[in-house]
This record gives structure tokens, C-alpha cells and sequence, in this order.
């Protein structure tokens, strides 16, 4: 009896000390790529290529090239949920998600610019506005968000974190801090730029599809309005926190 005691405790030590050992390995740069959020990054990617193939080569098919871009959008919600899901949080993903967001808006505006030509809008000066909007607005997306990525890095915060804009305009603390806003101006720009996109293909006879664009473009214009709005003082707030951080350094020389 007391034999068969001593193996027992030998056992449950053996047991512990096993429980007790470190289960995770090391980290590599591999497992980082391949987390899942950002495989459906990578999926994000590739619906957007396809979606831009198919505007450009087969117009005829843009009814499926404006759903596989929706897709694409909406993938970046599923990323974020599985990165929080998973634990998988890291600066590459965010790296891909800003590239891939960005990339994609600037694809679509130079899709669109292309769509309200003289034809389509039936004057070439009319038609000159069009492509000056939408060039104005893929600067301006680019350069916001750039501004913002590198100020909020010079002080080793997150762009989208509370210490990140503190002291931005109350637009951009907002934009940010309030997820429904952010939501709200992030669609809404989105959604306006599709239906832009399928306003541009819908002939006289799809009744349902024109009013269907019609009323999408009616309620999601005012949200890109806001974002462009929001995308000014980004712009400006990033410039001048770069600025601060600058006189802040020279200063403590």
C-alpha cells in the first residue's frame, strides 16, 4: 500500500510539473502572416483585384464586380472580429487592413472617374468635374490617413487609441473613440461610391435597381460628406501633432 502511495505522489508531481511546463512556442514572422484575420485579409485582397478586373475588362458583369467590392468591404468587419477572437491583434494586420482600405477606395474613384465620362454625364466639362472630385477625394483619403498613421507612430500609439488623438480636433476624437460614428462615415463613403458605381451601369428600364440607387445614394451621400469633412482635420491635426512632437524634441535638447 504505502508502494503504490509513493508511485501515486511520484505520478501527481510527474503531472503538475508536465501542466506546469510552457505550452506556447515562439512566435515567428510565419505564424503572423498566416493568423486568421490575416488570411481574410489576403481574401480581401484578392475579391478586390477581381472585383477591378472585371470593371475594367468586363464591364458587362459589373452587377457581380460591385458585389464581390462589397464583399471585400465587409470582410473587414469578419478581420477585426478575428482578430479579437483569436488574439490575434498585430501591427501587420493593421498595416494590412489601412493598405488594403486604402487601396481599395483609390481603385474605385479611379474606376468612377472613368464611368462619368462625356458620354455617360453628356458634357466633357461636366465630365472634367467629375474626375477633379474624384481625384480631390482619393488625395485626400490617402494623405489623411497617411498623416495619421505616422503621427500617432512618432508617439508610439495605436491611430485609432484615445492617447493616440488626444488633443486632435474633437472630429477626429470622435471619429475614433465612437465606434457608430466611425461606422456611420466609413459605409456611408463607401456605399456612396458603389452606387455611384452601379448609378453609372443601371439603363433607363431597371426600374427597381435605379430607385434602389437612387435611395442608397440619397442616404449614404450625407456620411461621405461628413468623412471628407473628418478627413480635412485629420489631415490638419496629424500635420500639426508632427509639428508639436518637432518643437517638443528641439526643445529638450
Amino acid at each position: 500500500r504505502q508502494l503504490i502511495t509513493l508511485e501515486q505522489s511520484k505520478y501527481d508531481e510527474l503531472h503538475v510539473s508536465f501542466r506546469n511546463q510552457p505550452t506556447n512556442m515562439p512566435t515567428t514572422a510565419r505564424d503572423v502572416l498566416l493568423y486568421v484575420p490575416n488570411l481574410i485579409g489576403y481574401g480581401r485582397v484578392v475579391l478586390t483585384l477581381v472585383s477591378f478586373l472585371l470593371m475594367i475588362f468586363q464591364p458587362s458583369r459589373w452587377f457581380l464586380a460591385l458585389w464581390l467590392y462589397i464583399a471585400s468591404f465587409v470582410g473587414d468587419l469578419f478581420d477585426g472580429l478575428a482578430a479579437r477572437k483569436f488574439d490575434q491583434c498585430s501591427t501587420y494586420g493593421g498595416l494590412l487592413d489601412m493598405v488594403t482600405d486604402r487601396c481599395a477606395t483609390a481603385g474605385l474613384l479611379v474606376i468612377l472617374a472613368g464611368e462619368y465620362d462625356a458620354a455617360l454625364v453628356g458634357s466633357a466639362n461636366v465630365a472634367g468635374l467629375y474626375r477633379l472630385t474624384f481625384l480631390v477625394l482619393i488625395l485626400l483619403d490617402i494623405s489623411s490617413h497617411w498623416c495619421q498613421m505616422y503621427s500617432t507612430a512618432s508617439l508610439k500609439r495605436h491611430h485609432k487609441s484615445d492617447g493616440g488623438n488626444e488633443g486632435r480636433f474633437f472630429l477626429v476624437r470622435w471619429y475614433y473613440h465612437y465606434y457608430y460614428f466611425f461606422g456611420y462615415c466609413c459605409v456611408g463613403a463607401e456605399f456612396t461610391y458603389v452606387a455611384l458605381y452601379g448609378l453609372a451601369h443601371v439603363t433607363v428600364d431597371d426600374v427597381f435597381l435605379k430607385a434602389l440607387g437612387d435611395g442608397l445614394l440619397l442616404l449614404c451621400a450625407p456620411a461621405c460628406a461628413v468623412k471628407q469633412v473628418v478627413n480635412v482635420f485629420q489631415l490638419t491635426s496629424a500635420c500639426h501633432a508632427v509639428a508639436s512632437y518637432d518643437a517638443k524634441q528641439r526643445k529638450d535638447r
